[in-house]
């Protein structure tokens, strides 16, 4: 059997990032994330009314890792917001940019976020999604990064507490690039 392929390199000197979260170390706690929810899910008897959020584009890889660790039958669905834009700084104004495909009333609703900065975009989407009615509704961030925080959010299931840093990789971007890192690191600055 031939081993896998190996990830592409990345011209470090083109693009000098400071890797702050390793691949393996992403690799690891999406694991740990995985197991945990799954054991919560079965606790309430979840069953088949698990239904996972990502919101867009960030946690799309994150989501997509995620979910292959939870041993549970589940739907997936996704919705935009917007409070970036190609900006580093959020504007503070949180605008869904693409709404959900179908109702979650009845449904234990996980909503996957890539991180958790200012609370604002992730306070305004779950107090939306409350108003749907869901049986229960519970977030998971990758990261969160409280020295940012305005709101304060309740994250049920944190993948890193990082510092602040604009981040990129791992779904991250700034300007819609970087997202297809595999680790979670920063721009160095000159």
């Amino acid at each position: 059997m031939a081993a896998p392929p190996t990830p592409p390199a990345w011209n470090r000197a083109a693009d000098p990032f400071v890797e702050l979260v390793s691949a393996d170390a992403i690799t690891r706690r999406v694991a740990e994330l995985g197991a945990t929810i799954t054991a919560d899910y079965r606790a309430i008897g979840a069953g088949e009314d698990v239904v996972v959020i990502g919101v867009l584009k960030g946690s799309v890889i994150f989501m997509s890792d995620l979910i292959r660790q939870v041993a549970l039958p589940l739907t997936v669905d996704f919705i935009g917001v917007a409070s970036y834009g190609d900006a580093t700084v959020s504007s503070g104004v949180v605008q869904i940019t693409q709404d959900l495909t179908r109702p979650i009333e009845g449904k234990h609703v996980l909503v996957v976020e890539d991180i958790v900065d200012t609370g604002h975009t992730v306070h305004y989407l779950m107090a939306n999604l409350a108003t749907r009615n869901p049986a229960s509704i519970k977030l998971c961030s990758l990261l969160h990064k409280p020295d940012r925080a305005e709101r304060e959010v309740h994250i049920d299931y944190l993948g890193f507490t990082i510092p602040n840093k604009f981040v990129v990789g791992y779904g991250l971007d700034v300007a819609q690039r970087y997202r297809n890192l595999p680790f979670i690191g920063y721009v160095a600055q000159p």
